[in-house]
Formats: structure tokens, C-alpha cells, sequence
């Protein structure tokens, strides 16, 4: 062995030994690359991941690091395993958000519908069919307001209404795709009656049938309007199903000739009483005309209606609403006051009177018809010299002929 050889033969088995280490090293990271990238295949997309390629996967509904997500169906499920811990927190306080376990433990929810434009966290935990677990978190925003829309409606929910009564939706944004907007609320009758919205504007909706409700139907409003886009980047929010009942059918009809009124129930006339109208410089609407809201007592300011210092009374008794513009069908107790006897003539400035006494607490045709009254019930005015109402003057729809209702119609 020359000196050469002394020189290399160590050199040449470091740099063998080096590069055994080095096939170590590398296995090493190989498997340690391997088990991460198990993990990542594993992962739910929702900011979360698998522990050692358990069989359950969990999906959180909003993703991690989004915003607009919904404040309905926001929740968490799991498949091939059980959910056993999940915790939703808002994001910015740390306050925690009850929610709700599914009885097979596959679902979770919240348990009341989440805040707009807020910042929530939700972390869950589950275990698999195989005995391992899996965990992952999100933190997301929810829809913000100025992206969103929603749709104040009548009636409520679990009400018994008269048989004039449309379902009304009042959106708070301008809607441009009617049409998508329409197509997700279906409004059917147990009567059968064909059912059809109407627009009026961009952010009215009314449903009704041809006819006056059927005495005794029920009607239901499914509303599926999460995530439905009604404008350009502005989605709806609301998801919820509306059932009412129609009660008797009770219709009453204003003469203006006669200053008298009929009221009729379930086709049977059950009491005739005095009124007074419109005078000859304020009339009274003609028309079909809906009572769309009840007060005991009432403050009425001319003012309000556009009119200067014409009156300003603050206990109207029994005052029932007919138009959104002012028109009323209230008691009266001023009437007499240098008038000839009530129902001789009209005096008010648009509104129909009944007899009635201040406190609204005697025996008078105004409490009668008042008490008599639910919301929906029909007022018809004829022979006034006015004009006949708006149908989007109130819920008064009943005014336009059915096919221009249908005409308005963009489902």
C-alpha cells in the first residue's frame, strides 16, 4: 500500500459513511414528508385535518378565512364517525355561541340564527368508525349587511287573519333578479286557490289568490331566500317556513251615500251602523280596502298626512288602519259637537268614523266593530266622489284586475 492509498482509503470510506448518513437522513424525511402528506389528503378543505388517516372527516359549512357565509345553515357534520366536542365562539369577545348536537352524533348546529357581518370560530372534534380521531377549525365571517338582504313580512306566523289578507314582503335593499327572488317563496293554500305574486317596485312582493281567501284555509309561505342572489353581490339571508289561518270571512261595505255601513259575515248581514265619511273637500277612497294594523287608542296629527294644523287629536279610539297613506276606520266621539246627529253627513278628512265616546269605553258601534274585527278582514267603500285606492296603498291589492296581478308576476 502506497502513500496515496494511506491518504485516500479513509477519505473514501468518510465520504462512504457520509452518504449512508445522508440515505438515513433522507429516508427520514421521505417518511416524515409521507405522513404529512397523509394528512394533507386527509385534510376537510374547512381548516382542519385528520390525525393519522382516521376514516371520519369532518366538514365545517363556512370555510376558513371566508366571509359572507350564512347565518342559517352555518354548522358543522361529520361522516364515517361521531362528533365528540365542538365549540363556536365569536371571534372578537371569546363569548361562546350555543349550539346542538344531532342525537347520532353526525351534526352539529347553533341554536339560534348567527349575527350579520360577524367574525365566529368553530373548532370540532370527532372519532371515527376505526377508533381514531380527527379534529379542524374555521374562522370565517358571515354575511355583512351591506351584502345581504331581507324581507319584513305579513302575517305572522301562527295568526289567524281575515279572508283579505295577501302575504306582503317589504325587502330593505332594491331588488333587480325579481325573478330568483320570487322563485324561492312559494305561497300555497289548503283551499287549493292558485296562488301568484305581484311586484310592486323593486322592493315589494305581494301573494294572493283571484278571490278572497277561503273562510277557514291554511296557507303557507316557504321562504328560501339563503343565498339567493336578489342584486348584484347583495344574497338573501332568510330560510324559514310561515303558516296562517284564515278565520270567517267577514266584509263589510261603506255606502257613502247613506253614511252607513254593512257588515257582513260568512254571507249573513249581522249588524248595519251609522258612519261618517270623507267631507265633501277631504273624500274617502273608494275601493277594497284590508285592515293592516289595530290601536285601542291612537294619537292623529294632520300634520303626519301633510296636512297643517287640521287636527291633532291624541286618543282616537279604536283605530284600525285601510291605507298606508292615513285612511283609518275609527271611532268618533267629536262628532256631535254642533253637528246634526251622527251618520247625517260626512266631516272627517278622509277616514271613516264610528260612534264612539272618548276613552273608547262605552257600549258604541266603534267598540262593537272593533272587537269584531281581525286583521285581513275586508272594508269596501262605494259611491264616494273620490277615486278608487292604489292597490299598493296598503295591503290593497284586491283593487287591480287579476290579469294585471299576473301580469306583474316574474316567476
Amino acid at each position: 500500500m502506497n502513500l496515496e492509498q494511506l491518504v485516500t482509503t479513509p477519505d473514501i470510506a468518510a465520504r462512504r459513511a457520509l452518504r449512508a448518513c445522508a440515505a438515513l437522513v433522507i429516508g427520514a424525511l421521505t417518511l416524515t414528508a409521507c405522513g404529512w402528506s397523509a394528512n394533507a389528503d386527509n385534510e376537510d378543505g374547512k381548516g382542519g385535518k385528520d390525525s393519522a388517516a382516521s376514516a371520519a372527516k369532518i366538514v365545517i359549512s363556512a370555510k376558513d378565512g371566508s366571509s359572507g357565509a350564512s347565518i342559517n345553515t352555518t354548522g358543522v357534520k361529520v361522516s364515517d364517525g361521531k362528533l365528540t366536542d365542538v365549540k363556536m365562539t365569536l371571534a372578537d369577545s371569546g363569548e361562546a355561541v350555543p349550539g346542538s348536537l344531532s342525537a347520532d352524533g353526525g351534526s352539529w348546529k347553533p341554536k339560534e340564527q348567527l349575527e350579520r357581518g360577524t367574525k365566529y370560530e368553530i373548532s370540532a372534534s370527532a372519532k371515527g368508525v376505526d377508533g381514531r380521531t380527527v379534529a379542524a377549525d374555521s374562522t370565517f365571517t358571515t354575511v355583512s349587511p351591506a351584502n345581504s338582504f331581507i324581507g319584513t313580512y305579513t302575517p305572522d306566523d301562527g295568526t289567524t287573519v281575515g279572508v283579505g289578507m295577501p302575504v306582503s314582503f317589504n325587502f330593505d335593499k332594491a331588488i333587480s333578479d325579481k325573478k330568483a327572488v320570487q322563485s324561492h317563496i312559494t305561497v300555497t293554500s289548503s283551499s287549493g286557490q292558485k296562488v301568484v305574486g305581484h311586484w310592486f317596485g323593486e322592493q315589494r312582493l305581494d301573494f294572493r289568490p283571484e278571490e278572497y281567501w277561503k273562510a277557514g284555509s291554511k296557507v303557507t309561505m316557504k321562504v328560501d331566500l339563503d343565498g339567493v342572489e336578489g342584486a348584484n353581490g347583495v344574497f338573501g339571508v332568510q330560510k324559514k317556513t310561515v303558516t296562517f289561518t284564515v278565520g270567517r270571512s267577514q266584509v263589510s261595505t261603506v255606502d257613502v251615500d247613506t253614511q252607513t255601513m254593512t257588515v257582513v259575515r260568512d254571507g249573513k248581514t249581522i249588524k248595519s251602523v251609522p258612519i261618517s265619511a270623507g267631507s265633501a273637500e277631504f273624500t274617502t277612497y273608494n275601493g277594497q280596502m284590508v285592515i293592516s294594523e289595530k290601536f285601542t287608542k291612537l294619537r292623529m296629527d294632520s300634520r303626519t298626512v301633510g296636512l297643517d294644523n287640521a287636527y291633532n287629536i291624541p286618543d282616537v279610539p279604536h283605530a284600525m288602519r285601510l291605507t298606508q297613506s292615513g285612511t283609518f276606520i275609527h271611532g268618533n266621539y267629536w262628532y256631535n259637537k254642533g253637528n246634526p246627529p251622527f251618520g247625517r253627513q260626512g266631516t272627517s278628512h278622509g277616514c271613516v268614523g264610528l260612534q264612539d265616546v272618548q276613552g273608547g269605553q262605552g257600549d258604541t258601534p266603534s267598540k262593537w266593530f272593533y272587537d269584531n274585527s281581525i286583521l285581513g278582514d275586508v272594508v269596501i267603500v262605494k259611491n264616494s266622489p273620490d277615486k278608487t285606492v292604489t292597490p299598493d296603498n296598503g295591503l290593497n291589492g284586491w283593487n287591480m284586475a287579476w290579469s294585471e296581478w299576473v301580469a306583474g308576476s316574474a316567476a
